[in-house]
């Protein structure tokens, strides 16, 4: 394969043809050869051994930080470029986590690129982009309507050279483990709304920060970087120089973390579809009913397999033209259209994945495949970074907007 691009910079069609092809293979001959093993396992650190040595071949294939500028030791694609290879490594549980594009580090990684200062980024984002740590993003609180990211009791109040910070989190993904938090807390209380909250660098054994419990998930409470925790803040301090951009710049910092964020989710819910799409037609082809019939005489298996294709590739045409529109012109060019793309894709995913499970049968009801694990933790998409409610909401009024100025035609 030809030399990686500049950090933000499109590969050619035959250099992306190249990096998805080996990725998929090794995707394929790497990670689904031991998924059922590794699944069975519920210590995270009893798997870190096994994935370091996965994370290494990635590094030595030059395919480490994909997501990241070839300045920071990553592999610099586009966004349009990181969502299909986000596909790709979606169809295995573990595929971002051996490339080290995992959320919620590859969030926090961008907003440290973009806002930590030198201190910062030695000690935080640079293990962080060696894959020597683990991070974690707390800002939902289970007191609040998580779709508002405006309402906070966290608290951060300034005393000498330290914030002082008191709240309550949950959902807060892979913080067993992880070195640190990035941490939504309200410091300006008297300012505007969208000016009231702010980002803190908090290492978890901070005294005062607390793991209460990783939550169960639908009996799976999972560990490490499969998992989401309650954490609490009791007292916890934090020096002054662990703010994260600018005092009152949380809002505007989630806002600029979610966006990529949520089209790398939707490219790795269609690798999830994909994955749960073979499965399907396989299962189909190969389940015998009667002698000489399989699964895949049935109409109603027929219809599932024809609307599934349809239905994943248009999701992917989708996200894509969302990728690219945001490419060119930016983040606020683009929100309504993420709207669009978070619910839609969320709830293709779902679909699929009900359908691969119904065509497994009991089977797809156990641990024997990845699809019970999917059915369980992925029916999160429909919530997380905004419910579908919300998002529909949000680009109805903007779709209605036009025609009532009269921009539409």
């Amino acid at each position: 394969m030809s030399a990686h691009p500049g950090p933000g910079s499109s590969l050619s069609t035959e250099a992306l043809a190249s990096l998805l092809s080996e990725a998929r293979a090794f995707v394929q001959q790497e990670l689904f050869s031991v998924e059922g093993r590794l699944r069975s396992l519920h210590d995270f650190a009893e798997l870190e051994p096994e994935l370091d040595v996965l994370r290494q071949k990635v590094r030595n294939r030059g395919w480490w930080l994909p997501q990241v500028a070839r300045d920071h030791g990553g592999l610099g694609l586009s966004l349009p470029d990181f969502g299909r290879l986000s596909e790709v490594l979606g169809q295995s549980p573990f595929g971002h986590y051996v490339f080290n594009c995992q959320a919620p580090d590859a969030g926090n990684m961008e907003l440290l690129l973009s806002h930590a200062n030198p201190e910062q980024r030695e000690h935080f984002l640079a293990p962080l982009l060696a894959g020597r740590t683990r991070s974690c993003f707390a800002m939902t609180e289970p007191e609040h309507a998580g779709s508002n990211p405006l309402v906070l009791s966290t608290r951060a109040q300034l005393d000498g050279e330290h914030y002082v910070l008191n709240g309550h989190k949950w959902f807060t993904t892979a913080a067993d483990g992880a070195a640190f938090a990035i941490v939504m807390a309200v410091t300006e209380p008297n300012a505007p709304p969208y000016a009231r909250a702010s980002m803190l660098l908090v290492p978890t054994d901070t005294l005062g920060f607390e793991r209460v419990r990783n939550i169960s998930v639908m009996g799976d409470a999972g560990s490490g970087y499969f998992s989401h925790a309650e954490v609490r803040f009791t007292a916890c301090r934090v020096p002054v120089g662990n703010l994260l951009g600018g005092a009152g710049a949380g809002f505007m910092m989630a806002q600029e973390r979610l966006g990529p964020g949520r089209i790398h989710h939707c490219m790795r819910w269609i690798g999830i579809a994909e994955r749960a799409f073979s499965m399907m037609c396989q299962r189909a082809v190969s389940r015998e009913l009667a002698p000489g019939k399989t699964l895949s005489t049935r109409q109603t298996v027929l219809n599932w397999i024809a609307e599934s294709r349809a239905e994943i590739d248009a999701s992917r045409l989708l996200v894509l033209d969302v990728a690219n529109l945001m490419e060119r012109e930016g983040q606020h060019a683009a929100r309504y259209r993420v709207s669009l793309i978070k619910f839609h894709v969320a709830g293709m995913l779902q679909q699929v994945l009900d359908r691969a499970v119904q065509v497994h049968g009991a089977l797809g009801l156990t641990d024997d495949t990845p699809l019970a694990m999917w059915y369980r933790h992925e029916r999160a998409a429909r919530i997380y970074d905004g419910p579908d409610e919300v998002h529909k909401d949000r680009l109805a009024r903007a779709i209605l907007q036009e025609y009532q100025s009269g921009a539409a035609s």
